[in-house]
């Protein structure tokens, strides 16, 4: 079998090129893959979510992919054991509570339990001070990018997830990938059926993002819209002074306290990350709607 070695994985872009090369060795893999982590001394929730989506789609297309569980160092171990990442590969260890939120597989779009984990797990364990109106309509809105996933991706594997809080960082990060269709061919492909432009399929994929982030664009033929559903999470991102990324295909877009920018990348991942990063400060958030704590 080919031993693939992870190294330590943050979430800089060239970490996720670091992801997307290891999805490529694993793709060009002839007789099985071995994930080797000598070289590793953190993952953070985005390396979590990836590997197993890669590792799902992987066995789905036949190839064998198994875990070294003796070259993980200690402290990572307990942070893949925590999170259920080891138990849901094999390792004997099950999880349990802490500061992270667990590494979830969803093989079909189950709005209520995805709530559930969103609202008990992420928001829901007072790490953020948050009102429970507004915790539901930020669940609501991430639950979007769930049933997109399912929708118009249609990663044949599922969505993988994971989070973390980082109480040193005071950061709470969640991290939504698929092994699907990209969004700047989705909607390329939309845009081209319409035949908007015959230009299409010379426009660069960080135009394509760029359109599907902004409001009221859908690709979606349903009578009930449905966009990317990041508009209300692009604007308590910055309120929060947290960040929204999204890796799809060969583009990067990040929305943050500085604005929106999208990139083109020299890499290319067939599917889409999604990573929220939300700040853990004193502030209370609530709805513009909703009275205040003081009256």
């Amino acid at each position: 079998m080919q031993r693939i070695f992870v190294p330590t994985i943050n979430d800089t872009p060239s970490d996720y090129f670091e992801l997307f090369s290891i999805w490529q060795q694993i793709c060009s893999s002839q007789a099985g893959v071995v994930f080797d982590f000598a070289n590793c001394n953190f993952l953070r929730p985005n390396a979590v979510a990836f590997l197993g989506g890669a590792t799902r789609s992987a066995q789905r297309a036949g190839i064998s992919v198994a875990f070294d569980w003796k070259t993980v160092r200690s402290h990572v171990m307990v942070n893949l054991c925590q999170n259920g990442f080891a138990y849901a590969f094999g390792h004997g260890q099950t999880p349990w509570s802490g500061h992270s939120i667990p590494y979830r597989e969803d093989s079909v779009a189950a709005p209520n339990p995805i709530a559930d984990y969103l609202t008990d797990q992420w928001l829901g364990q007072g790490w953020i001070n948050i009102s429970e109106a507004l915790r539901d309509a930020i669940v609501g809105r991430v639950w979007e990018i769930y049933a997109n996933s399912f929708e118009h991706a249609q990663s044949p594997v599922g969505v993988f997830s994971c989070g973390q809080h980082f109480k040193v960082a005071n950061e709470l990060i969640l991290t939504v990938v698929d092994f699907g269709t990209g969004i700047p061919s989705k909607v390329r492909e939309y845009l081209n059926s319409l035949q908007i432009d015959p230009r299409t399929l010379g426009i660069p994929s960080s135009a394509l993002m760029r359109w599907a982030f902004k409001p009221g664009n859908t690709t979606t033929r349903s009578t009930v819209p449905r966009g990317l559903g990041l508009d209300f999470l692009k604007q308590f991102v910055r309120l929060n002074k947290g960040s929204l990324e999204v890796y799809s295909e060969d583009c990067h877009a990040v929305i943050d306290g500085n604005g929106e920018n999208y990139t083109d990348l020299p890499v290319k991942f067939a599917g889409t990350t999604v990573q929220i990063k939300l700040i853990c400060d004193a502030r209370f958030y609530r709805l513009s709607s909703e009275p205040s704590k003081n009256g």
